[in-house]
């Protein structure tokens, strides 16, 4: 069979199993109201959770920064390709996060790849949450440190493992907030257990930043943590509505990174006007607290509004409410007679989550309203 023959019978066998994904078009700008394939919907897709992605001031502020900066770096951070918009947004980052120092990555991927596979190598070991991100497992194989998984927050089975594990470094990895659950990690059990056995913890905040805490300032502000023990890492590209990510943290381990992290030093840096524009995403995530308000309250009337549903909403205090299905076939199923409804809702399967566990999730932001998140719950409770 030739190497084309081979991959379409796989496909056709994901089809067959409910696995195939495929993409939908978006016409129109990420807003709770888009239209896609030529279609108008209400979204409940997406991960911009403060509604920043289409606010008109960040657009003016793109296009200030285009016409500071224009649209491209040119060349890589340590090369010519560091601005002073890049310099200004760590800065302002870094402050805001509470942390010594940040640094800026072009994803959340890049910067999980590069702090992991840069503060550990063979003779490490790298001890990881079931649930976390594809980017975070990828990262620990990439670094080649011996690689521990333990079962969803479940802390009694990471103590065994450090405490058999020999290791010259350890370095626990978390989600924050687990993108296809909502949940938020035990950060203050992580910890401790991170000093009894002389580990750090890494903490990918992608889905907690801007949403959780005082002004949006992420899972350890919410939690009232700090440590000296705390990699910080979260994303640009969700509730600050443009791109990026960042790494924060002592000035040891960012010049660290700077010096080793691969995926900072091998590649061109982020357009200028990107960081610039989040100069303003930055200023807005602190002074416009009505976002998290709102967000808060959308959160507790689809609870309220679901109480009574077929089907079991997973426990999350975030903008991230799955809906547990179970099938493959069944979550697809659902999925497609909501928006046969122009209500557009995610099926997630396998792998991304366990199998049995296909859901669809659920993402609020500060630009649904109330109307919109009462017709969505009306058509579950219809039965769609």
């Amino acid at each position: 069979m030739s190497l084309h023959a081979e991959l379409a019978a796989e496909l056709a066998a994901r089809e067959d199993q409910g696995l195939r994904r495929t993409r939908r078009l978006l016409e129109s700008p990420q807003r709770a109201q888009v239209t896609v394939d030529g279609r108008d919907y209400i979204a409940f897709c997406s991960n911009d959770y403060l509604g920043l992605a289409a606010d008109s001031r960040l657009a003016q502020a793109a296009k200030a920064g285009i016409d500071r900066y224009g649209v491209g770096a040119g060349a890589s951070h340590l090369i010519l390709g560091h601005s002073s918009a890049h310099h200004k947004l760590e800065t302002a980052l870094a402050a805001f996060v509470r942390q010594p120092r940040a640094l800026l990555f072009s994803t959340g991927y890049m910067a999980n790849m590069g702090v992991v596979s840069a503060l550990t190598g063979r003779g490490d070991a790298v001890f990881a949450d079931r649930l976390n991100h594809a980017s975070l497992n990828d990262a620990a194989l990439v670094s080649r440190a011996a690689f521990k998984r333990y079962a969803h927050g479940d802390l009694e089975a990471l103590e065994r493992l450090l405490r058999v594990t020999p290791a010259r470094r350890r370095l626990v990895i978390t989600d924050a907030v687990f993108s296809m659950d909502g949940d938020i990690a035990p950060v203050a059990g992580l910890l401790q257990l991170c000093a009894r056995y002389d580990a750090h913890l890494l903490i990918d905040d992608a889905h907690g930043f801007g949403v959780l805490g005082a002004q949006g300032r992420g899972t350890l502000a919410y939690l009232g943590i700090d440590s000296e023990r705390v990699i910080y890492m979260a994303t640009l590209g969700k509730a600050a509505g443009v791109a990026g990510a960042f790494v924060a943290g002592s000035a040891a381990l960012i010049d660290t990174l700077i010096q080793h992290a691969r995926t900072y030093i091998y590649t061109t840096a982020t357009p200028p006007l990107l960081a610039h524009t989040l100069l303003a995403s930055l200023v807005l995530i602190e002074e416009e607290e009505w976002r998290r308000d709102r967000l808060r309250k959308l959160i507790d009337q689809l609870k309220q509004q679901l109480a009574g549903s077929t089907w079991r909403l997973l426990p999350s205090e975030t903008p991230i409410q799955p809906l547990l299905v179970g099938g493959n076939a069944d979550a697809l199923a659902l999925s497609a007679r909501l928006a046969a409804q122009g209500l557009l809702v995610p099926a997630i399967r396998p792998p991304t989550v366990p199998q049995g566990t296909a859901r669809l999730r659920i993402s609020l932001s500060a630009d649904h309203s109330f109307a919109e998140v009462t017709r969505l719950t009306a058509a579950f409770l219809n039965r769609v």
